[in-house]
């Protein structure tokens, strides 16, 4: 990661704790910001790549191609579009669903259910909120929940969750639909 920066000024600034500066330092090349970056976001993007592929040297590929795409494309969060930390667990997860399918014909994604313990640290505002989602999915009806498990974390299309459960595709539809709207509302109370 060396892009020719004099390593003395980079090492006396001080550790940002605003995650915009932070990735302000990694998009001017900052190799002690984007380690700073790693160790603050790599707990997060491993554990939702674990999650979902339950294979700690496949979870460990996707976390390494996450950090490798911000070292390289820095500019590719948008803060208006959400938290850095949302943004990189929903980047895990769709790398994750992606090599697994690239590897599903040989084998057999089991039901993943939502509840985990994932450790957000410091992240006060993130754990709550998951917390929040947490809650507001125990109380989900059952099937809305576990159809809403099946297309998150097993990347299921409607139609394979139809094949899977012998219900009707707009069955599904309704049953992600709801359990989405009670989500969202149970986020923003």
């Amino acid at each position: 990661m060396n892009n020719g920066m004099d390593e003395s000024k980079v090492v006396a600034q001080p550790v940002p704790e605003d995650d915009g500066e932070l990735l302000a330092r990694v998009q001017r090349g900052d190799e002690r910001a984007m380690a700073v970056f790693f160790d603050r976001y790599s707990k997060i993007v491993y554990s939702v790549a674990l999650r979902v592929l339950r294979d700690s040297a496949s979870a460990e590929d996707v976390m390494q191609e996450i950090f490798m795409h911000i070292w390289r494309s820095p500019h590719s969060f948008v803060s208006s579009k959400g938290s850095l930390g949302g943004w990189l667990a929903v980047m895990a997860r769709n790398r994750s669903i992606d090599m697994l399918r690239r590897r599903r014909p040989s084998e057999q994604v089991e039901e993943l259910t939502l509840a985990g313990a994932w450790n957000l640290g410091d992240e006060a505002e993130r754990s709550m909120l998951i917390q929040r989602a947490r809650a507001v999915v125990k109380l989900l009806p059952t099937e809305q929940r576990k159809t809403l498990e099946m297309a998150f974390f097993d990347g299921l299309t409607h139609s394979e969750i139809t094949e899977m459960t012998g219900d009707s595709v707009g069955t599904v539809k309704n049953r992600m639909r709801s359990a989405l709207l009670t989500l969202r509302k149970g986020l923003q109370a």
